[in-house]
């Protein structure tokens, strides 16, 4: 259920696009974002760190794409927050000898420490790879394309990437007695 209700202002945004144009759509997607946060705070549920950074870059590359008129802007935003992700959940590694991805999943999850560090790796490898990808589309396509690539093809290989760590997982979950 979060996993959609994450890709709410992607929807938005998709929406918007097909109906109007990238402009209403960046409107739209920075509105939408606003909306979650207000939706949480209202249910009186924690904002995670991600939904915050999110929204800033949103609000930063949503704003420069609305003031200058440039959608250049917009569709560097998923990079830099693919990128984001990916640089925290490697730097934590490496400066602080903390994984990211074991403190989010080690309540539901009991791994060995070498699988949890693979994870860990295999994530920031995959941000990399969906910034790389989305400049790539966004440099090589159409717009209408990209938008699409933002939707189904982000939503697609995200859901595929997960599924694949999944029967990965199945292999090394250990047991509780």
């Amino acid at each position: 259920m979060k996993f959609l209700f994450d890709l709410f202002p992607v929807v938005l945004f998709f929406a918007a696009f097909k109906f109007f144009d990238i402009y209403v759509a960046t409107g739209v997607a920075i509105a939408a974002t606003f909306l979650q946060i207000g939706w949480l705070k209202w249910k009186r549920r924690k904002v995670d760190k991600m939904m915050w950074i999110t929204l800033a870059i949103i609000v930063v590359f949503g704003g420069a794409t609305l003031a200058l008129h440039d959608e250049t802007f917009i569709k560097w935003k998923p990079t830099v927050l693919y990128w984001a992700f990916g640089t925290a959940i490697g730097a934590a590694e490496l400066l602080f000898r903390k994984n990211l991805i074991r403190t989010m999943l080690s309540e539901q999850v009991h791994l060995p420490d070498g699988v949890w560090t693979r994870l860990n790796w295999s994530w920031a490898g995959f941000f990399a790879f969906m910034g790389a990808a989305n400049l790539y589309v966004a440099y090589n396509f159409s717009t209408d394309t990209w938008v699409n690539f933002k939707l189904f093809g982000g939503a697609g290989l995200m859901l595929l990437f997960v599924l694949v760590q999944a029967v990965f997982l199945a292999r090394h979950v250990e047991e509780k007695p």
